[in-house]
């Protein structure tokens, strides 16, 4: 009698837990995404969440190296360089006219559809990492950033194989509190832009602005803007990626005005095509090309305080400098260094000069193809070491040099230079001193 009671009692329990079961409230969702499946990111820069069964993953290569000036060895994550994303645990939303998305925790965001007056705001614990993944997105704002990253630790914005996202801001940018949100994508921590998709960028402003660190690995981006198209506090990495810009101010601006050790820009990758009406590239400390196709049309062509370039194809065509070396940073002697690579440099008439180093000079590699009436200017050591130096259309092994500059030691041309120089002993034609040094 006792064990079939007891049997009675059991079977009781196990239909009130089944009923209990039965009850329990379902999983909230967001456009039907379970939040049950919201990706928290860890410390690294892994892929958040499990791969779904059919996802599959497209990384590129970055071709860093580690003995110039930047040693970009581990410049770049394995999910900066993923172009793909993983949306087994994403969470997606539609674009509403005059409805902002905030994002406040980790985890992979897809965003699609058209919208006018909406911001996509990234306010994140400082830990976080946030991938947003532009859909077929298309944001028109009159005064307000598109993509407003408030907090996080990085934030990816990758645009999806296939598709055409376009952000624009049409009048004057509105400030939020006392931060002066002046670009279209705008973000106080570290922003990475990839992916297989085009993003087309209008603002009467800047482009992108990031007050940290900035990479672009892939993407097709295109940017069409008032003041720099892009611009960070500290750097800007560029491995890859199809990247267009027509400014009237800077393409690549990196500076940090409370701290002139900072800033620089380094390229090892893409091909970038850039109209500028003041400079194409500028970097406050190094700025390093160490390969890519890079086109541009400026006032000046590359400017920084340590200018070195290792390889690449790249194409200047300028109004004052080509490349310049000028003391922007007090933590770089001021120096322009070609090691590899093909540049090509044509000069505007006048006082203009191809590579002009407010320091020191450096030829060790590379073609140098200069058209214009001063190919170098420097004024400190100047030293043709290597590779092949064409001045319009004939090739030469020596380094004048336009104004003074350089000391005893320099090429076999004896006392003196050319009519009009100020002569020197061992000087090239045209300068004081010329290649070489004490």
């Amino acid at each position: 009698m006792k064990k079939f009671i007891a049997l009675i009692l059991s079977a009781m329990l196990m239909i009130s837990l089944a009923a209990c079961a039965d009850n329990t409230e379902a999983e909230p969702t967001v456009n039907n995404v379970s939040s049950a499946d919201q990706v928290s990111a860890d410390s690294s820069d892994t892929d958040a969440g499990a791969a779904s069964s059919d996802y599959t993953e497209v990384k590129t290569g970055a071709n860093t190296t580690s003995t110039g000036m930047i040693d970009a060895t581990d410049l770049f994550s394995d999910r900066d360089l993923t172009q793909s994303a993983d949306l087994s645990s994403a969470i997606s939303y539609t674009l509403k006219s005059g409805s902002d998305i905030t994002i406040d925790s980790a985890g992979v965001y897809v965003i699609s559809g058209t919208a006018t007056e909406c911001s996509i705001i990234v306010d994140a614990d400082k830990n976080d990492k946030v991938q947003i993944v532009l859909s077929g997105a298309s944001i028109t704002n009159t005064s307000t950033p598109c993509i407003y990253v408030k907090n996080a630790d990085k934030v990816f914005v990758t645009t999806a194989d296939g598709t055409d996202n376009k952000l624009s801001v049409t009048s004057s940018f509105e400030s939020d509190g006392d931060v002066n949100t002046d670009a279209v994508i705008f973000s106080k921590d570290d922003l990475v832009l990839n992916g297989l998709g085009n993003l087309t960028i209008t603002s009467t402003d800047n482009g992108i602005s990031c007050k940290d660190d900035l990479k672009i690995t892939g993407g097709a981006i295109s940017i069409n803007c008032e003041a720099d198209a892009v611009e960070a506090n500290d750097s800007i990495a560029i491995s890859g990626g199809t990247i267009t810009i027509s400014t009237k101010k800077d393409g690549l601006h990196s500076e940090n005005d409370d701290d002139n050790s900072k800033g620089y820009i380094y390229i090892c990758g893409g091909t970038l095509d850039i109209t500028a009406s003041a400079d194409g590239i500028q970097g406050t400390t190094v700025v390093q090309i160490d390969d890519g196709k890079i086109n541009i049309s400026a006032r000046e062509g590359i400017e920084g305080t340590y200018v070195q370039i290792n390889g690449g194809e790249i194409s200047i065509d300028a109004s004052d400098d080509g490349v310049n070396a000028s003391n922007k940073s007090s933590s770089y002697k001021t120096t322009a260094e070609i090691n590899g690579g093909y540049i090509y440099i044509n000069m505007a008439q006048g006082d203009t000069d191809g590579i002009d180093s407010n320091g020191d000079l450096y030829i060790n590699g590379g073609t140098v193809d200069v058209y214009c009436n001063s190919p170098f200017d420097y004024d400190g050591v100047g030293e043709y070491n290597g590779g092949t130096i064409k001045v319009n259309g004939e090739t030469t092994n020596e380094l004048t040099n336009q104004m003074m500059g350089g000391g005893m030691g320099g090429q076999p041309d004896g006392m003196g230079g050319q009519p009009g120089d100020m002569g020197g002993m061992g000087g090239q034609p045209g300068g004081m001193g010329g290649r070489g040094g004490f």
